[in-house]
């Protein structure tokens, strides 16, 4: 288990955690909330040793691997699969001790790290990873792209997959969500459902944690409390707590109150001095109580719109894509008719890389048609909010130039002042509003966007995954305001809760083109895992057809041909290139052939202690438990040694 006593944790000048205490059970999913800056992941820091506390004790098993997503961004060569790969620690340690006892040839060492590599899964570790790889998006011809061919974003699901791969029993994720759309964010909650470590999650997705965890830790005030329940079901029970904490906190002010009037009354009179004197010490003794602090709410609205034209967009035979650099036209999604009313609220669904973003950005203006008609309602305005913000943001100008520029486009009367006033209600306070956009958080730039939308007043929103970096408080401020706003809500988004709270229709994006979808989002995740099983069985198919067809290579005989004379010294150099192609082969097979051997006399030894009579209960079971991982280890020794065979028989049959 994971214990946590009296923690004193400092960064900086800040108190992160003060006199904290927790225990976490081994297994446990927990969800680690709080709002933004409170020190979620300086928590995460201290459990994996990159911060020290300064005072308490923290304890983990020694014997525990931990596993978590690396923050920087990876600059390598590397295939996708091998990077990820590496993530698995246990198999790496494994191979290098093999390499190592080849090195040295040592047959018996060799033997132990066959063994080694067995127990971590050597045989099938490739196709895991690339099943990590795909689950997260990644298409099949992707998997063994070099690592630095990926942009930013996929790099971070390289990340994420490397981390998966560790067999690890402490997970811990720091919004893992943040890059991933909906279908991968969909397989990614399957997968840690089936996880058996502890996992420890910070998320500002409520409907991701209510699926995954089943304890929540909140970290408020420099304190940790833990509830036992999903996000969902703390958020019941800290509103009750505070109701009676509130109420506590008042019965207390009346005690205090009524003490003090006794003691500033009768202090002063000999006959109740000692009375007097035994209530300032009572005041004295008392533990006081806090007063109940919420966070403080954020909300803001959408001005209504100037008019609403209808219908706001008409589709005719639109084709959507965008230009290589040779000037060739690359289509992604193409006859496209559909039409957009005033009022309507449309959830765009669809896998990643099937031109949900691109269809966005050509009904933004941001992209122009590759085909057909894009009619415009007289008089659209439309807002856009950028998956990435930095497409509609300056990192060098601060919120402040930001909102004058857009002024000058849309309100040119408008006063600096009105501007600060304007910008404060989006928390950019004092000099907060000229610092360079470039160093603001990921949740200061959304906002920035969102109030830079809300100041054009538009009567058609276009928002491409509007949430990674808002926090859960932003997140719930933004489904009010779009269920109070007049016009129309195209939303592309991976967080299921702001979809099911705002839009009342669905289209799905796929295979080029755009449809409407009949069904909710829980009708679109189970047509989503279909899809998945659907094209991992495939996968299976076609891997196995590959192997029939390698092994039915190795072992067709081949075509008689007339004799030649031999030529001996091609023959002697053909059978030296056979040698060394063969050489590492047929060493591993040895090495195989002296593991069977091992594994053979313990299965003797076992089913011998099996037998006799003098074995307890207790030793049988053992017995029993040891035995059917000796026929496990078995089965994959052989298999491999098949393998290796095959491979052999498959050169020899190529040299011929």
């Amino acid at each position: 288990m994971i214990t946590l006593r009296n923690i004193t944790l400092r960064r900086g000048t800040k108190v992160v955690l003060d006199d904290a205490s927790v225990t976490l059970q081994p297994g446990e999913k927990i969800g680690l909330v709080g709002r933004n800056g409170a020190g979620k992941s300086s928590l995460f820091a201290m459990l994996t040793n990159r911060l020290q506390n300064d005072k308490g004790e923290a304890e983990i098993p020694r014997q525990w691997t931990i596993g978590e997503v690396a923050q920087d961004m990876p600059e390598t060569e590397m295939p996708a699969t091998d990077y990820v790969l590496e993530g698995d620690n246990r198999l790496m340690a494994a191979r290098m001790a093999l390499d190592k006892a080849e090195a040295e040839e040592d047959g018996h060492a060799m033997a132990d790290a066959h063994a080694m590599l067995s127990d971590a899964g050597a045989f099938d570790a490739r196709p895991r990873a690339q099943a990590l790889l795909m689950g997260l998006g990644f298409k099949g011809e992707q998997v063994d792209w070099p690592v630095n061919s990926f942009s930013g974003g996929w790099r971070m699901r390289l990340q994420l997959a490397r981390a998966l791969m560790c067999p690890a029993d402490l997970m811990l994720l720091d919004e893992p969500t943040n890059h991933l759309d909906l279908d991968a964010l969909v397989w990614l909650e399957a997968w840690l459902e089936r996880y058996e470590g502890t996992l420890i999650i910070i998320s500002h997705d409520r409907e991701f944690l209510d699926a995954i965890t089943r304890v929540t830790l909140h970290l408020d005030d420099a304190k940790l409390m833990r509830y036992g329940g999903n996000y969902t079901a703390f958020e019941q029970m800290r509103a009750e707590r505070m109701v009676l904490q509130a109420a506590a906190f008042g019965k207390q002010q009346d005690r205090i109150e009524h003490l003090q009037k006794f003691i500033d009354r009768f202090k002063a009179k000999a006959s109740k001095a000692k009375q007097a004197q035994s209530r300032v010490k009572a005041l004295e003794r008392m533990e006081r109580l806090a007063p109940v602090l919420a966070a403080s709410d954020f909300s803001f609205e959408f001005r209504e719109p100037l008019n609403l034209p209808n219908p706001m967009l008409m589709f005719d035979e639109v084709a959507c894509g965008y230009e290589a650099e040779d000037g060739r036209q690359n289509i992604i999604v193409s006859g496209i008719n559909r039409s957009v009313l005033a009022g309507q609220r449309i959830g765009i669904l669809g896998a990643n890389g099937q031109g949900k973003s691109t269809v966005v950005k050509t009904v933004a203006r941001m992209n122009k048609a590759l085909g057909g008609k894009i009619t415009e309602g007289k008089g659209l305005q439309i807002g856009y909010f950028a998956q990435q913000e930095m497409d509609v943001l300056r990192p060098d100008e601060g919120p402040l130039s930001h909102m004058v520029r857009l002024a000058k486009e849309c309100s040119p009367n408008a006063r600096e002042q009105e501007l600060r006033d304007f910008l404060g209600q989006f928390r950019f306070v004092g000099a907060m509003v000229n610092q360079e956009v470039g160093s603001l958080s990921g949740g200061e730039k959304a906002r920035l966007v969102l109030a830079m939308l809300v100041w054009q007043r538009p009567n058609l929103l276009l928002l491409d995954e509007p949430t990674n970096h808002l926090d859960l408080t932003t997140r719930e401020a933004l489904s009010m305001a779009l269920n109070e706003f007049e016009g129309t809500v195209m939303l592309v988004s991976h967080d299921r809760a702001l979809l099911r709270e705002v839009c009342d229709e669905f289209w799905l994006v796929a295979k080029g083109v755009v449809a409407p979808f009949d069904g909710d989002l829980d009708d679109y995740q189970k047509w989503l895992l279909e899809q998945s099983k659907e094209a991992a069985k495939a996968a299976k198919d076609a891997a196995k057809k590959n192997a029939k067809a390698g092994f039915a290579k190795a072992a067709a005989p081949q075509a008689a041909t007339a004799p030649v004379a031999p030529d001996r010294k091609a023959s002697g150099q053909a059978r030296q290139r056979l040698a060394e192609q063969t050489k590492p082969l047929r060493r591993e097979m040895d090495a195989i052939d002296l593991r069977l051997n091992q594994l053979a006399d313990e299965r003797s030894a076992v089913e011998a202690q099996l037998a006799a009579a003098s074995s307890t209960p207790t030793q049988i079971a053992e017995h029993g438990k040891r035995l059917k991982s000796i026929h496990d280890l078995l089965a994959a020794a052989e298999l491999r040694w098949l393998e290796l065979s095959a491979e052999v028989d498959l050169i020899h049959a190529t040299e011929d």
